[in-house]
This record gives structure tokens, sequence and C-alpha cells, in this order.
């Protein structure tokens, strides 16, 4: 198949030179110097270069439609829509501007073509079009900061709830472990000199906190309508906790406890029923089918959005949204730290 679109290539640009000596012979004919532009060809390169804008614009909505679909679904956390309202009102400003810089371009490259009865004319300032191009980006720019600072205030401020859920998500190459506060919801400090075997994360044995503390590999559950308060820890380089359904990234960096909260929405369950998670879902498992893999269904993951080492492809942990009670059953199963350390 490589080899039959190479030929086609190359014929390609064989009959394209065949056609450009076409186009010099016919000159030489009509007794038209080879080289001297007229304005028949201004004329044909004027419009050339609409018809192409329109082609351009053509393609680009076509990839709208035809991998729209391909975007993240709607939001699975409360701040969440928030986030997508900003992008959204971002996506219109650059889209606006995109279409009207470059239809401007095309048209311009049409009506402004060579002509003999024509003169350009040289126009070496203009305090009207410095004033436009200067106030409206400016108003742009002011709307997305404004905008952003606002829904960053709202996102970040103290959650309602007085009780919230608590996970610290510790990064190293190349995993990831959740650990849960435990009864008492508080952390016990860390020691990085006590890591090893059981004690993946460092818990400082003297720290009595640390006991009914809970860690948790391949999955952690989260429960829907409650406030999350995620702390993030790293032992070796910086990671970055991506959530993007959940619209939720933060650095882990080592030394460092960064922090974020927010409140699932929807449930694992309630999201594999989205049309739009249907859909690319579907178009995943024909593509594993293909390659004799066994299908997958929908998951929520946490992923590593930094380039971490030879690894990080794999840097990912499943994460289970779920009702309060099947929360806490599934977290009632799960042994403590000093359960896991004495044996």
């Amino acid at each position: 198949m490589i080899l039959l679109y190479i030929v086609a290539f190359i014929l390609l640009c064989i009959a394209c030179n065949q056609l450009f000596k076409v186009f010099e012979l016919s000159r030489d004919l009509r007794g038209e110097p080879l080289y001297k532009v007229t304005d028949s060809d201004n004329q044909f390169s004027g419009r050339t270069f609409l018809l192409f804008g329109i082609v351009f614009f053509g393609f680009f909505f076509w990839q709208l439609i035809e991998w729209g679909h391909k975007l993240l679904p709607k939001s699975a956390s409360e701040h969440g829509e928030k986030i997508d309202a900003l992008m959204n009102a971002n996506w219109a400003i650059v889209i606006t501007v995109f279409l009207v810089v470059n239809g401007l371009l095309f048209f311009f490259a049409w009506k402004y073509r060579g002509r003999k009865d024509h003169k350009a004319s040289y126009i070496s300032h203009n305090n009207k079009l410095e004033m436009i191009w200067t106030v409206i980006p400016a108003i742009a720019l002011a709307f997305i900061i404004i905008f952003g600072l606002k829904y960053w205030n709202e996102i970040m401020k103290k959650g309602s709830d007085p009780n919230p859920v608590k996970i610290e998500l510790y990064a190293k190459q190349f995993d990831w472990t959740a650990r849960y506060a435990g009864k008492d919801n508080e952390f016990g400090i860390d020691n990085y000199l006590q890591i090893s075997g059981a004690n993946s994360v460092g818990l400082d044995t003297n720290d009595a906190r640390c006991n009914d503390d809970i860690l948790v590999k391949n999955e952690f559950h989260i429960p829907i309508g409650r406030d999350v308060e995620f702390q993030f820890r790293s032992r070796d380089v910086i990671h970055s906790a991506l959530m993007p359904h959940f619209r939720a990234q933060m650095n882990c960096v080592p030394g460092q406890v960064t922090s974020f909260r927010f409140k699932p929405t929807i449930t694992t369950v309630d999201m594999r029923k989205d049309p739009q998670v249907i859909r690319n879902i579907e178009e995943i498992n024909a593509l594993r089918a293909k390659r004799g893999d066994d299908p997958i269904e929908f998951d929520y993951l946490l992923l590593c959005n930094k380039v971490c080492g030879a690894s990080h492809y794999n840097m990912q942990m499943k994460i289970v949204v779920e009702s309060e009670a099947d929360y806490n059953a599934w977290l009632a199963k799960q042994k403590t730290f000093k359960q896991v350390a004495s044996k």
C-alpha cells in the first residue's frame, strides 16, 4: 500500500511537470513573453486564492464535524463546567479571529490582485488602524484574563463540605499510590528515610496518625457528590497529576506538597452510558479487535502529564466514582497501614 502511494505521488509530480510544459508552450505559440506576468495571470492567481480559501474553510468545518466527538465528554466534576465554559469562550474568540483574519487574507489576495490600470498605495502610518488592532486584542485578552481569574478563585476557594474525603496521590517513576486519611481524616507525617517494602510512600511510623491511613495501588474510589481534597507528592522528578474527565491537574513536585479539590458529579456507571463515550469506546474496541486485543470499557483515569521518563506512558491509575454507600463498602475492605506493616 505504501509503495502504491509513492508511485502515485511520483506520477502526480510527472503530470504536473508536463502540465507546466504545456502552459509554457501555449505562451510561446501566442507570442507572449514566458516570464511576464499578465492581468490574466493575476486574475487566475486571485481566483485560485479565493477558491483555496473556500476549500480551506470547508476542510476546517469538516474536521470539527468529523472529529469533534473525539474531544472529552461533558465534565464529571462540579467545577469542570466552569472550566468548559472558559474553554468554549476561548474557542469562540480564537475561531472568530481565525475566520475573519484568514478570510480577509484570501479575499484581499483576489480583490487587490495586480492590474495594469491600478497602482498600489503606500501607507506609512494609520492611527485608526493602529488603534483598532491594539484595542480589540487588548479587550479580548482582558476578557479572557478576568474570566479566568474569576473562575480560578471560585474553584480554589474552600469547599462547603466541613469533612471532605482526603486523598494523597503519591507519584514516582512510574506509578501512583493513593493514600486515604483513614477514620481520623488526618494524614500522618511522612519521612522519606522510612521508604521500604510496604511503606512505599514513606509514612513516619512514629506518628500515630499514620496507623489508620490506607494505601492503595492500581485504582482508587471516590464518592459522588462529596468534596474530595487531594494533596500531591513526588518521590523523584516532577510529575503532573491529570484527571482529564474532572478537568483537574496539579504538579507533583519533590519536596513540596500541592493540593486541589473537586466534587465528582457523574459516576463511572453513568458516564459509560453517555452517547459520546459509547461511540468512542466502540471505535477503540473496533481497532483493538483488528489487532486481536480484548475489548475495554470506559474508566476514569489518573495520568501523568509530564514526560517523566522512558515508561511515562504507563503511569496511569483507574478512578472509580460511585455512590457513597458503595464507596464506604469498598473503603471498609481496605487494610490500614498498621495492619499491612504488622505483617
